[in-house]
């Protein structure tokens, strides 16, 4: 049996010194992450949710594009804007990095054991 549960995207915006924009980014994030919102959820629009939140539009549309920007959401132009899914930006990005390493590793003469070393001993610095 599938269980039928409404999900709806929960902000609260709190005074203080955290940007608007940034509380909306944090929380939408937060949600994405933890799988309370499902990949391909449908966001509410710019309009909308600033108008919920009392928020300037321009408040919610800088906080969707940093979630844009970070592979959290993506733009579907009519079809409004979801949930992405997890990881799919982030490997990209990883891919994107990697070879621009080895193309620098190329071009400073290095081999490819040497740029494999390095690269190993980032990753244990950094993972351990």
């Amino acid at each position: 049996m599938r269980e039928n549960r409404r999900v709806t995207v929960r902000i609260h915006i709190e005074d203080g010194t955290t940007p608007p924009y940034e509380q909306v980014r944090a929380q939408i994030a937060e949600q994405a992450r933890s799988g309370e919102l499902p990949v391909g959820y449908r966001l509410p629009t710019v309009r909308g949710l600033a108008e919920t939140l009392g928020l300037a539009a321009n408040t919610v549309a800088k906080a969707y594009r940093a979630l844009e920007a970070d592979g959290v959401i993506e733009t579907r132009g009519r079809n409004g804007t979801v949930v992405a899914a997890a990881g799919s930006a982030a490997e990209k990005e990883v891919a994107a990095a990697a070879a621009a390493f080895a193309e620098r590793a190329r071009r400073l003469g290095v081999g490819e054991e040497v740029a494999l070393d390095a690269v190993r001993d980032a990753l244990r610095a950094v993972f351990e």
